[in-house]
């Protein structure tokens, strides 16, 4: 009784949707890129779809990243008046490669990586809508960066600087600790 209940969810399982492509969409995607951008977190196969429908191969009208976010909309349009900003706040445009950065940078809420961190972090320093908008245009950034040098995405670069933080951080309150006349001491774990 319980293998017929198997073999009929496993048949369920592999039932074909209406809108699934019937290659493998991932495998093509790295063949025309020549890098597997899924790897990024937040990035799934689809959005990367979006990426390549929206853009194409060819990346010849950014030359720099600069151009590409601000194209995104996700590039802050800085409103500056004798010297004086007036406003700082995105463009508005109906991008869906846009939406689809925004919807993978909403998904880092809960990866366990460096960026799902950034994203914790900004989310409660700014809010939910200016961390999706900042996150969006981290990915947009290393999207570029991962598609005009052909690198594989590289966790261990964010772990790198991560610790370069740590470092500075410390330096820093050492230092401030001194002007005031204190001195750090690293708590050490209690020996029982």
């Amino acid at each position: 009784m319980s293998g017929g209940l198997t073999e009929c969810r496993t048949q369920k399982a592999h039932k074909p949707q209406r809108n699934q492509f019937h290659f493998d969409l991932h495998a093509e995607l790295y063949r025309i890129l020549g890098v597997d951008l899924t790897r990024v977190p937040g990035l799934e196969t689809l959005s990367v779809h979006t990426l390549l429908s929206e853009v194409g191969p060819d990346w010849s009208a950014f030359p720099h990243e600069g151009e590409f976010c601000s194209w995104l909309g996700l590039y802050p349009n800085r409103r500056i008046t004798g010297g004086r900003l007036l406003s700082s706040r995105t463009r508005k445009v109906r991008q869906r490669l846009a939406r689809a950065l925004r919807m993978g940078a909403e998904s880092l809420h809960h990866r366990q990586s460096y960026l799902g961190a950034f994203y914790r972090h900004l989310r409660a320093q700014h809010g939910a809508p200016k961390a999706i908008t900042i996150a969006a245009h981290k990915l947009a950034r290393i999207v570029y960066h991962l598609l005009k040098t052909r690198q594989p995405y590289d966790e261990s670069v964010f772990a790198r600087e991560e610790e370069l933080h740590r470092r500075r951080t410390q330096a820093r309150l050492q230092r401030q600790a001194k002007t005031f006349g204190f001195q750090l001491v690293p708590i050490n774990a209690p020996t029982t």
